[in-house]
């Protein structure tokens, strides 16, 4: 049972003085997430992403289709009872410390006050704000702040996390750390659904991605499934003599990123069609005595793949 199906989902927003115009926000989108997956949403502005959340967390109701927590209806009390939010922007009362704000919070999750003394100082050592529990919270800074937000959707112990740009505008130290508490959240079994423009933390920790573009699902997998260079290689070995790399019949070249990887080691370029074809390549170089040190499939990055799929008019 996935943690999170959708099934031909669409919505349609009626808009004007008498809603006579109507925009599309969302066509016909299905979708699976595995439990225990760490998955990411991607989409330009506009591309529906906040819909999908919306509707999946109950918010927003669907114009048709099916959304499902858990094989439960997206919105039910018993979906709701086993997700947990981090909204991008929070809006804690900053004259509620975070011991207040979290029991604020947790009373509104129904924890009962017994598990909330337990829980709470738990997660705030957890979250590093160990000794920030009576700390007012408009003192917090962004990353504090982000962390808190974490607490708040950990407190009823859900299954499924969703988490809307949980590293925007947090420095490069606070994003290792939120990134290091997704990480450890998935070895716990959770699943993990972010919400991001920063593709460089997706692709750090994300096991599943798709992309939206104009309320359409255009592209769904696993990051290495969808940025690899299809039968392109780097290769790293000791240098290759000329003689070699001038055989026309091997396809082989010197890397256009630069030549020098060690001191004793170049990096080069293998395009081959096939298993076989690269096996060939590999033996031919071993009888010319050329030490291999690796050999790794190319790989676009996540933020290049993403920019050609938007940019892309099929």
């Amino acid at each position: 049972m996935p943690a999170l199906s959708v099934s031909s989902l669409s919505k349609t927003y009626r808009t004007g003085l008498l809603r006579r115009a109507s925009v599309q926000a969302l066509n016909g989108i299905s979708l699976e997430v595995d439990e225990g997956a760490i998955f990411g949403l991607l989409g330009p502005n506009g591309a529906g992403k906040t819909t999908l959340v919306k509707i999946l967390l109950g918010l927003v109701h669907p114009t048709s289709g099916t959304a499902r927590l858990f094989d439960r209806p997206a919105g039910s009390p018993a979906a709701r009872h086993r997700i947990g939010f981090v909204p991008e922007n929070h809006r804690f009362p900053g004259f509620f410390t975070a011991t207040q704000t979290l029991h604020a919070y947790g009373r509104l999750a129904d924890v009962p006050r017994t598990e909330r003394n337990q829980r709470i100082p738990q997660l705030l050592k957890r979250l590093n704000l160990d000794g920030r529990g009576d700390t007012k919270v408009k003192t917090f800074s962004k990353g504090m702040l982000q962390r808190l937000g974490l607490a708040q959707a950990l407190l009823n112990e859900p299954d499924l996390l969703f988490l809307d740009e949980p590293t925007g505008g947090v420095d490069p130290v606070g994003r290792r750390a939120i990134r290091d508490i997704v990480l450890t959240l998935q070895d716990e079994g959770k699943t993990i659904f972010l919400n991001s423009h920063l593709l460089s933390e997706v692709e750090k920790v994300c096991t599943q991605i798709a992309i939206l573009r104009d309320g359409t699902l255009v592209r769904q997998g696993s990051v290495d499934e969808l940025t690899a260079v299809e039968r392109v290689y780097d290769l790293v070995a000791t240098p290759i003599p000329d003689t070699l790399l001038e055989t026309s019949d091997l396809p082989l070249d010197p890397s256009p990123d630069g030549a020098s990887v060690e001191a004793d080691l170049t990096q080069y370029r293998v395009r081959a069609d096939d298993r076989t074809t690269l096996n060939a390549v590999l033996d031919r170089l071993r009888e010319a005595d050329v030490e291999i040190e690796s050999i790794t499939p190319l790989r676009k990055s996540l933020e290049d793949y993403f920019i050609d799929v938007v940019d892309s008019s099929t």
